[in-house]
């Protein structure tokens, strides 16, 4: 199997899950959506974050960015939802313009309000953020992007390689024991021992 480890992406759009139930159908990992802005969290994180850790799941969070608050706001938010703790995976940021009311702001604002966010995040986690990023957005913000681990949205194709990536969002629409409905499906690029080494990872990188 070329990626081994499958993982998903969850948030209250998937309701109550069974997470034994899900670990025993072949998932690996999975990111949990936190929070939202500079205010919304998500209903389930916490019972989801619980579930999904005594299921033996590896458990990340994500922070859904928007470009009507600032970064710092952003950060407070996620952190408050979500602190870190030792052995959860890297924190992530999702980057899209769906949800963002057509917002594009230029380049040198994005990063702006992005580094404003990263940097509480990964000094409270003490590891490199993810992050996650629409082909859309990809390619609008490419050459603005700091310098991190890629999570990358390419549905039933592999992502263009020009771009190295650590997770692939590669279904939105997949079924999983343990679910009721369509969740998203993710693999993670290397074998069990890569997924380790990643997920101890520490530091920085500027």
């Amino acid at each position: 199997m070329r990626y081994p480890l499958r993982g998903l992406d969850v948030s209250h759009h998937q309701g109550i899950v069974d997470w034994p139930a899900v670990a025993r159908d072949d998932v690996a990992f999975v990111y949990l959506k936190a929070s939202e802005g500079g205010d919304h969290r998500d209903r389930r994180y916490a019972d989801n974050e619980r579930g999904a850790r005594a299921a033996g799941i590896a458990v990340g969070a994500y922070h859904f960015f928007t470009f009507c608050r600032s970064g710092a706001e952003q950060a407070a938010n996620f952190l408050a939802a979500a602190p870190a703790r030792g052995d959860a995976l890297a924190p992530a940021v999702d980057l899209e313009f769906g949800g963002n009311r057509g917002r594009r702001p230029d380049a040198a604002a994005m990063r702006a309000e992005l580094d404003a966010f990263l940097a509480p995040v990964e000094a409270a986690y003490a590891k490199p953020a993810l992050l996650y990023v629409t082909p859309e957005f990809f390619e609008a913000y490419r050459a603005a992007l700091p310098a991190r681990p890629l999570w990358r949205r390419s549905i039933l194709r592999a992502p263009e390689a020009s771009a190295a990536w650590t997770l692939w969002q590669y279904h939105n629409r997949g079924r999983v024991a343990g679910i009721d409905g369509p969740v998203d499906l993710n693999v993670h690029v290397g074998d069990a021992a890569a997924f380790a080494a990643w997920r101890a990872q520490s530091g920085v990188a500027r």
